[in-house]
């Protein structure tokens, strides 16, 4: 195990009817925020009135700010930035899903710095200071509740990149469960794809001896997989939404990304996906990951096994680690489609022409990182080239 330095500050508020809290937990910060929320969702359901009623009855003006989409974008930030300034706005709360938290978090980054927001993302300047954010949270994904992270796409450049520091951890967040009744299958799956691939980026290593983190690892993972079963047959089963809600907060939170390298190539290589076809990133991985998995299990093959054998299931012989490793990847995939999920490239609606371009912006000439995706293999563009022709 390597060594390392563990905070996470975000307090949870976790059950049923906790969304009526809000007020009473944002007045010891401040009386005025930004409601930062998505689209019709929240107010249909009637989770919005209930957040403002608690708003006003603890004396808390609040200015709102809607239409955050899937991959958040950077116009709608930039909006955000500006009405922040404008009204001498110091609080974000995002009620919603990844996509509006990660947007309140781009905002929370863009008030205070002088320049352009997008300058963390493109890594030109590092955060000294951001504006505290909130969440109360409608769909369990991507995490971003508990974590230091924010993806937001350029429109513009055709750009999904990434930023992550500690300051973007929310001061607090809300989970009630009972808020995920009304989710289509659809998102449920995208939803477990994305915190079962935040698990495997962390799991997959080569560092040794992590063996209570692995098992922590296989543990949510199993969990995921059962309640996601539950709530194909069972919408409303409050039980195995409270564990994927707070499944997809563990997934993230990088509890279970200490001591281990990680690797993160499967998220690299999304990315330019959802960039340029705008396909939900949980799909995304649900396509790519199996295929990953294919190209580099040899680098690690014990891994791969323990995988296979610990989280999928398999108990074929361990003398042919290969074909055990290979049950274990066919199974995950196998699951993927159970959900619903696409599992090929084709399945996206993705054809061959810009695939060069994608692997090339991932980890080659065109890439802002100038570098290799991944840790348990390192991918070169045409490593990921391999790899998206292999799900195709």
């Amino acid at each position: 195990m390597l060594n390392f330095d563990y905070q996470n500050k975000t307090r949870i508020i976790f059950g049923r009817g906790e969304q009526g809290r809000v007020g009473e937990l944002i007045r010891p910060h401040t009386d005025s925020i930004l409601l930062h929320y998505g689209g019709e969702s929240a107010k249909k359901s009637g989770l919005l009135d209930q957040v403002t009623s608690s708003l006003r009855a603890s004396g808390i003006e609040y200015f709102e700010l809607g239409g955050v989409k899937p991959n958040p974008r950077l116009a709608l930030v930039r909006e955000g930035v500006a009405m922040c300034r404008g009204e001498g706005i110091g609080f974000i709360l995002a009620v919603g899903g990844g996509s509006v938290i990660d947007s309140a978090k781009a905002i929370a980054m863009g008030v205070p710095y002088n320049g352009d927001v997008w300058d963390f993302y493109e890594k030109k300047i590092g955060l000294e200071c951001a504006l505290p954010v909130a969440a109360v949270l409608t769909i369990p994904a991507s995490g971003s509740e508990s974590s230091v992270s924010s993806v937001i796409t350029n429109e513009d450049k055709g750009l999904k990149l990434g930023y992550n520091h500690e300051l973007l951890r929310p001061v607090f967040s809300v989970i009630n469960p009972e808020c995920f009744f009304t989710l289509p299958a659809e998102q449920m799956a995208c939803g477990v794809c994305d915190m079962m691939s935040h698990i495997l980026e962390r799991y997959f290593t080569k560092t040794t001896r992590t063996d209570l983190i692995d098992g922590l690892c296989e543990s949510v993972l199993r969990t995921v997989m059962r309640s996601a079963r539950v709530l194909l047959r069972e919408p409303g089963n409050y039980d195995s939404w409270a564990e994927l809600g707070y499944a997809g907060t563990l997934a993230h939170n990088n509890l279970l990304g200490v001591g281990r390298a990680q690797d993160w190539a499967c998220h690299g290589m999304e990315h330019e996906l959802s960039a340029i076809y705008d396909v939900p990133h949980g799909a995304g991985l649900a396509v790519l990951t199996p295929s990953w998995m294919r190209y580099v299990y040899r680098e690690n093959l014990p891994m791969f096994v323990q995988f296979a054998v610990n989280v999928m299931g398999v108990d074929g012989s361990l003398r042919d680690f290969e074909a055990v490793a290979s049950e274990g990847i066919d199974r995950l995939e196998a699951f993927f489609a159970e959900l619903g999920l696409p599992v090929t490239m084709r399945g996206l609606g993705i054809g061959e022409d810009k695939l060069e371009l994608m692997a090339k912006r991932a980890a080659g000439p065109d890439s802002h990182r100038k570098t290799t995706l991944g840790a348990i293999k390192k991918l070169g563009w045409e490593d990921v080239l391999n790899i998206y022709r292999l799900a195709r």
